[in-house]
């Protein structure tokens, strides 16, 4: 389906029921909004897994502006804001109240921007494979220890100066050092709508990608928050994921270390994942944090 937020419709699909029969009453599952990768990429490439936890939460999934199945065509509207506000906006739009909200990976940039915009509406936050700033020769360099300085160069290439080609031979020869498991198969990526522009105009140190710093705004926030973060992940290395942590608010916050996971933690070790998200999700939110 597609819902009309902030004058563009996105596309919206819900896994499984939020009302459920339990004894002889109907149980409301928490909702869990789930902000996909990319940007440039939809929903799709993590729909099965993250489809998995309807168990506990009506899992809700979208493409952003701009993304996959959604509207959105003009580049001016392609901002971290911008994001931010139409997940506050689907929320009302769905009406949502106090939603978990889940991002991975660039997911979790918009995650952040939501957050630290509306500090006083998600019920819990997830942050996975993710961080408050990116840094650019700690990304470079983490490739080359897991690569080789073949690898370590060609992601260089590509985030110091996005285009079309070097994009495509940066997915081909640097996306699989996002799995630590090769003996796990990798996401399918053909079954994922790309939107390349939106990902060249987002990416690398003189686009948004290199601006953005949630470090002080991530000190505002007021809910529960679960950060995941991948021992041998080259996107979000860990010194990237532990100055998130450390922004915030230590009473609000479990940090989970991934010993055995690169940057797609949910495919290297879906059984931890899926457990602490399930924890997580199910662990009542503190009266304390409200008060």
């Amino acid at each position: 389906m597609r819902i009309a937020v902030n004058g563009v419709r996105l596309f919206v699909d819900v896994a499984n029921l939020g009302l459920v029969p339990d004894g002889d009453t109907m149980r409301e599952k928490p909702a869990l909004l789930m902000l996909h990768g990319g940007p440039g990429w939809d929903h799709t490439g993590f729909k099965e897994a993250f489809a998995s936890l309807g168990d506990v939460a009506q899992v809700i999934f979208c493409d952003l502006r701009g993304n996959g199945r959604s509207e959105g065509n003009d580049p001016a509207t392609w901002t971290l804001a911008q994001w931010a506000d139409d997940v506050k906006g689907l929320c009302d739009a769905l009406g949502l109240v106090r939603p978990i909200v889940c991002g991975l990976s660039f997911g979790g940039f918009v995650a952040q921007a939501y957050a630290t915009r509306y500090p006083d509406h998600p019920g819990k936050l997830t942050l996975l494979s993710t961080a408050a700033r990116i840094d650019f020769p700690t990304i470079f360099a983490a490739f080359a220890r897991l690569g080789g300085p073949e690898i370590g160069a060609l992601a260089e290439r590509y985030w110091m100066n996005p285009t079309p080609e070097g994009r495509a031979r940066y997915l081909e020869r640097c996306r699989p050092f996002y799995r630590h498991r090769r003996d796990r198969p990798p996401p399918n990526l053909s079954r994922i709508i790309m939107r390349t522009e939106v990902a060249l105009h987002f990416n690398g140190p003189r686009n948004e990608q290199g601006r953005f710093d949630f470090r002080d705004g991530l000190a505002t926030l007021r809910c529960p928050v679960l950060l995941m973060a991948g021992e041998h992940d080259p996107i979000v290395p860990m010194p990237l994921a532990e100055a998130t942590a450390a922004a915030i608010p230590a009473h609000l916050l479990r940090f989970e270390r991934l010993e055995q996971c690169a940057h797609d933690i949910h495919g290297d070790d879906p059984e931890r994942v899926f457990g602490a998200i399930r924890d997580f999700i199910t662990a009542p939110r503190p009266s304390s944090i409200d008060g």
